[in-house]
């Protein structure tokens, strides 16, 4: 692939009489090419490159008619030159990334082949032959991060049996990440956002000793919620319910529908007395859970229900002050959970942790309804005088704001 003959001009740097050599010579050079006459395609297009050594796209032709040659050091050197003009030239990149591949030096290229990808997400519209060039990269870098995998794994075996389950979560997303198979998530706070705070998926199992308690009352959380779903009332509702007049957005097929449905035993820091009634046994373990407790805001509990195929889709919540808990009570095969790059399948008894305002997500590909108990209690990396900031906050906000 090489630039037209206009490209020569449009740099604008040179003195109009430089631009049309360089433009004549560039002409010279495609049709050089195009005649299989590879030294005379070089020799215009370095005088093409003398006349306008500004424009990025003729010390790419360059580097094409050394690529042609077989002349890998000519090459490297053109398109270090367009490169040194426009850093982010997609082509440039490209032809950096093959030249580095078919040299064989495996590190660099892996590099440059993830900068290649990187520009290319950012194109509006890629032509056929392009995209089989970057099909044909990402079957090279494949095969590197395999083998990059392999040894990876080697290295890390004897560290395995000392592991926590913390510190084997982020090995694990470390060698993903370096890898370039995982995506990092950001805090996205609709609301407060607590500065500092480790931006983790999932919250470490250690975090929390009062799982153990809270996992061995499961079964009875479950016949209570059971009981109460067979006969609901106006109890339960649509999770999501938009004001009228909302756009179309993502939540608009959940909008008003008991797809996604809730009942609530405390709700923004106020007890639903008729739930608890009917729940006495959740109830009575609620008041001793160590619940985020903000009046007017926390806690909430409730039982959340999915129907069978139905997609929460991707959201984030609106405070990382706060961690979300999941109790199982019933799940349904073709079930998952996803926050931001880990996946998890919810597992009956089982209680997990995670922050909300990392981007998340929830299905239910079933023919059977999938329930969980969801808790907020405080982020566990909030100190005693934090949990008392946050909350003196909040006093201090309703008293100052009508």
């Amino acid at each position: 692939m090489v630039a037209s003959q206009n490209f020569a001009g449009e740099a604008g740097a040179a003195p109009p009489g430089h631009l049309a050599r360089a433009q004549a010579a560039n002409a010279r050079g495609i049709q050089a090419l195009q005649a299989h006459d590879g030294v005379s395609a070089i020799a215009a297009f370095r005088e093409a490159t003398e006349a306008d050594p500004d424009a990025a796209p003729l010390w790419i032709n360059l580097a094409h008619a050394y690529r042609l040659r077989g002349d890998a050091a000519g090459e490297r050197d053109a398109l270090n030159h367009a490169l040194s003009i426009n850093r982010v030239d997609f082509i440039a990149q490209l032809r950096m990334a093959q030249l580095l591949q078919r040299l064989g030096e495996e590190t660099a290229a892996l590099a440059g082949w993830n900068g290649v990808r990187q520009l290319a997400a950012q194109l509006p519209r890629i032509s056929p032959a392009l995209a089989a060039e970057l099909d044909d990269g990402e079957r090279y870098c494949s095969e590197l991060r395999v083998r990059l995998e392999g040894q990876t794994q080697s290295a890390l075996e004897a560290m395995r049996a000392s592991e926590d389950e913390g510190e084997r979560r982020r090995i694990g997303a470390f060698v993903d990440t370096a890898l370039g198979r995982r995506r990092i998530y950001h805090n996205e706070c609709a609301g407060l956002h607590y500065p500092f705070l480790p931006p983790d998926e999932y919250f470490d199992r250690k975090h929390f000793p009062w799982f153990e308690d809270l996992e061995a009352h499961a079964p009875f959380i479950a016949a209570e919620m059971s009981a109460l779903l067979a006969a609901p009332g106006e109890d339960i509702r649509p999770y999501v319910r938009m004001e009228p007049g909302t756009p179309e957005n993502k939540w608009t097929l959940l909008d008003g529908s008991l797809d996604w449905s809730v009942c609530f035993l405390w709700e923004y820091g106020v007890a639903n007395e008729a739930v608890l009634a009917r729940c006495p046994h959740t109830a009575s373990l609620l008041e001793r859970l160590p619940l985020m407790r903000i009046p007017g805001r926390a806690p909430n509990a409730f039982f959340s229900i999915l129907q069978p195929h139905s997609h929460i889709p991707p959201h984030t919540g609106v405070t990382n002050t706060r961690a979300i808990i999941h109790l199982a009570l019933e799940v349904p095969e073709a079930c998952g959970f996803r926050v931001g790059g880990e996946t998890r399948e919810w597992v009956e008894n089982k209680a997990f942790a995670f922050d909300d305002t990392i981007e998340h997500e929830a299905w239910n590909r079933s023919n059977r309804r999938r329930a969980v108990l969801i808790l907020d209690v405080w982020n566990p990396h909030l100190g005693e005088r934090e949990r008392e900031a946050v909350a003196s906050y909040f006093a201090a906000n309703d008293t100052a704001l009508k």
